[in-house]
């Protein structure tokens, strides 16, 4: 029996395990193995709408075993990976070790500190559905305590949220957050108006949205300067306090909340492999996505880089989707006896959303901001939820969004947070 061991159940390794499933039909000599520690599949583009009550967090992740169905001949385990044996072919995980004799590296990234002091103990992380519900969390608690005041005495200072990062990721949640405070909190929280908060963006870069054409990338900065979200380019953070973030040359910026969201990094697991690596310790792989000098063994997603291909590295969903069809038919192009394929990715387009009603977008060379960006937003995003159970629950939320206020009950105990009570212990702190 030839085992084929996939790592991780994100974008990749589902495409993986999926098309394993369509291809080796009629092959009971091959077991399929499928390890996550989570047990279903996160659409991590509505996470930005998760943290600012606008969607129901359970609505946009689907189990794994519900997408399996019936018909599907991967088995799933739930386990975490320990390490990663590539001579001895084996994975060390938390309840016991397995063998493997084909290995899929899919574990996805995640968010670098890049050794900013102060990044683990001060500042909220943006990387998974528990960190969008303890975001919405930790915002509506700092409402409830800049609320403390009598209506029209001014705060201490104006409640800000400092988004690092200004990538795809921190420019759609700072959008999303302006939306929550603009159309929820300052109507119904009585002493908080709208000077009392202050959002900002932070970019080391030159310009937020880097890869985005630059008429797009300057459309969404203007957009969001009239919404008074202060972006800060070419500015890097050097240290995060507690209440407070420092930038180079020593300039420090009192803060409320401080949310991390820069760059991607490989999984750490995969940073004690002894093999060859980008600076984010992301495995290079070949364009067939194999790892060099490792028979049999391959990667996929925000896990890996292609060796001189950087259209095909990018850690996007649809760079992970194709990573992931072509690990599966090299799999199965290997077990045959038949010629691999290499990858061939180049990215078609790109939206991101700017909150309620406006977007920008690039598809096949046209592009576009506003109203009919935010729509086309909308339905493909809508389209590309595994389910039609939770499209239908999504767009049940958007829909009573219009109609309802969003839901402002605190679901967790934030002060029981360290970051909470290094908030609560700041100076400042509103």
């Amino acid at each position: 029996m030839i085992r084929i061991v996939v790592l991780g159940g994100g974008f990749a390794g589902m495409e993986v395990v999926q098309g394993l499933d369509r291809g080796l039909r009629g092959r009971d000599d091959v077991d399929v193995l499928l390890v996550s520690d989570r047990n279903y599949l996160l659409f991590t583009p509505l996470l930005p709408q998760v943290a600012s009550s606008m969607v129901e967090p359970r609505h946009i992740i689907q189990p794994i075993r519900d997408i399996r169905g019936f018909s599907g001949r991967f088995r799933f385990r739930r386990d975490s990976v320990v390490g990663i044996d590539l001579m001895g072919r084996r994975v060390r995980l938390a309840e016991g070790d397995i063998e493997w004799d084909r290995l899929v590296l899919a574990l996805g990234g995640v968010t670098p500190s890049f050794s900013v002091p102060g990044v683990d103990e001060h500042a909220l992380p943006y990387k998974s559905l528990e960190d969008a519900m303890a975001m919405r969390d930790h915002l509506l608690d700092l409402a409830e305590h800049a609320d403390h005041d009598h209506p029209g005495a001014p705060l201490r200072r104006p409640l800000t949220i400092c988004v690092v990062g200004g990538g795809y990721t921190g420019v759609e949640l700072i959008a999303e957050l302006q939306d929550l405070f603009a159309s929820y909190i300052v109507p119904r929280y009585r002493g908080i108006g709208p000077s009392d908060y202050r959002l900002l963006l932070i970019e080391a870069g030159r310009e937020i949205l880097h890869g985005v054409h630059p008429a797009l990338a300057a459309r969404a900065r203007q957009k969001l300067w009239r919404d008074r979200i202060e972006v800060h380019t070419e500015t890097r953070v050097t240290r995060v306090l507690a209440g407070a973030v420092e930038t180079a040359g020593g300039a420090r910026i009192p803060v409320s909340l401080t949310i991390w969201a820069a760059g991607v990094a490989g999984h750490p697991v995969l940073a004690r492999l002894p093999v060859r690596k980008d600076r984010l310790n992301r495995l290079v792989v070949d364009h067939f996505m194999r790892l060099p000098d490792h028979p049999g063994v391959y990667g996929a997603g925000d896990a890996v880089v292609v060796s001189e291909m950087p259209s095909a590295s990018v850690p996007i969903i649809p760079a992970a989707l194709a990573h992931g069809r072509v690990v599966a038919e090299n799999l199965i192009a290997e077990l045959s006896g038949r010629p691999l394929k290499a990858i061939d990715f180049e990215p078609r387009g790109m939206l991101v959303s700017l909150g309620e009603k406006n977007a920008v977008i690039e598809v096949l060379g046209v592009r576009t901001s506003g109203v009919f960006a935010w729509l086309f937003w909308n339905a493909l995003h809508l389209v590309k939820l595994v389910g039609v159970r939770k499209q239908i629950q999504v767009a049940a939320d958007w829909s009573l969004a219009q109609l309802f206020p969003r839901d402002s009950a605190i679901m967790r105990r934030p002060t029981r947070c360290p970051i909470c009570r290094n908030l609560a212990r700041a100076p400042d702190a509103a």
